[in-house]
């Protein structure tokens, strides 16, 4: 089984690629979505009290993402203790979630800052996804309902996408001309290929 990565920068549609593997059968793995199941856990949630305080608790217990996400987004030094508290748990969460599905010809992790994070080099193959930057601020804006300003301030968090695409093994253009799926369909026929000729060299 090969272990793919798929990553783009904010707002360039690297969900909307991940559902069209999804429909052909690859096992998607959300990164994103399994660090906000971390942060339920308790020992994480006391964790994150310890080091950010209780203003980004509420009162159940739980903690408030929303201002977490405006404390740490805000602060180089913040994101970097939350980074290295929830990935090293997403990274065992994905192992583990990778080992039990080991029949697939590959399995695709779906992250926002594979790079930054520097997960990107437990992966076999990496498909970044490439949009211009008005386009991706537009998304963003309109899907979360925030300003230009406050895009802006998660994206000064992620690299160029010059060096990820560089570092990329396939790169996808969502520019809203050119269509997703034949693009797709090529990198999957791609990495099955791969996958089969790795099992006749092991064979």
């Amino acid at each position: 089984m090969l272990l793919v990565g798929l990553s783009g920068n904010i707002g360039s549609g690297k969900t909307t690629l991940a559902r069209i593997f999804r429909e052909w059968g690859v096992p998607v793995y959300y990164a994103d979505e399994a660090g906000r199941m971390i942060l339920r856990q308790a020992e994480v949630r006391e964790k994150i009290e310890r080091l950010f305080g209780e203003e980004v608790m509420e009162a159940g217990g739980q903690v408030d993402r929303k201002k977490l996400a405006e404390m740490v987004f805000s602060s180089h030094t913040r994101l970097k203790q939350l980074n290295d508290l929830i990935h090293p748990l997403v990274r065992k969460d994905f192992k583990s979630w990778a080992d039990s599905r080991e029949d697939a010809p590959y399995v695709i992790q779906e992250a926002a800052i594979l790079f930054e994070s520097g997960q990107h080099v437990h992966f076999d193959r990496i498909i970044f996804v490439s949009a211009p930057e008005d386009l991706r601020m537009e998304r963003v804006m309109k899907r979360d309902g925030i300003s230009r300003a406050e895009v802006e301030q998660r994206a000064q968090h992620q690299l160029d996408e010059k060096q990820k695409i560089m570092a990329a093994d396939y790169v996808v253009v969502n520019d809203g001309h050119r269509p997703l799926l034949p693009q797709a369909l090529a990198i999957h026929r791609q990495i099955l290929g791969q996958w089969e000729t790795q099992g006749k060299n092991r064979g």
